[in-house]
C-alpha cells in the first residue's frame, strides 16, 4: 500500500527544536522527489524542505534553520528543525510525486510557543 506516515510533531518553546519523521513505503520510496510541507491556518500548503537522493532544497524561511534528510534503509525522511519561531507553528506534511500521482501523509501539528 502506497503511504508516507509522519511523527514527531508537537508543543515547543521559540528557540527549540523537533524532529520530524516520515515513513515512506517501499512501492513510493525510490529516485522521485520527497517534500515537507507545512499548512498554517487561513494559508496555503507551501514547500518547506525537499529531497532527492543527495540533492535538497529549502524554502529562504527555513535555511539555515531545518535539515532534510533520508534514510535509504529505513526508508524515512526526516527533518531536523532547529531555532524555531512562532511562524513555524503548522500541520506538516511529508509528500511525494511518483508515476503521476501525488501522495500525502496525514500530517503532524508543529506548535511554536513564546
Amino acid at each position: 500500500q502506497a503511504r508516507l506516515v509522519e511523527s514527531g510533531g508537537g508543543l515547543v518553546q521559540t528557540g527549540g527544536s523537533l524532529r520530524l519523521s516520515c515513513a515512506v513505503s517501499d512501492s513510493l520510496f525510490g529516485d522521485n522527489v520527497v517534500g515537507w510541507y507545512r499548512q498554517a491556518p487561513g494559508n496555503q500548503r507551501e514547500m518547506v524542505a525537499t529531497i532527492r537522493g543527495d540533492s535538497t532544497r529549502y524554502a529562504d524561511s527555513v535555511k539555515g534553520r531545518f535539515t532534510i534528510s533520508r534514510d535509504n534503509v529505513k526508508k524515512a525522511v526526516y527533518l531536523q528543525m532547529n531555532s524555531l519561531k512562532l511562524e513555524d507553528t503548522a500541520v506538516y506534511y511529508c509528500g511525494t510525486y511518483y508515476l503521476g500521482d501525488t501522495y500525502w501523509g496525514q500530517g503532524t501539528q508543529v506548535t511554536v510557543s513564546s
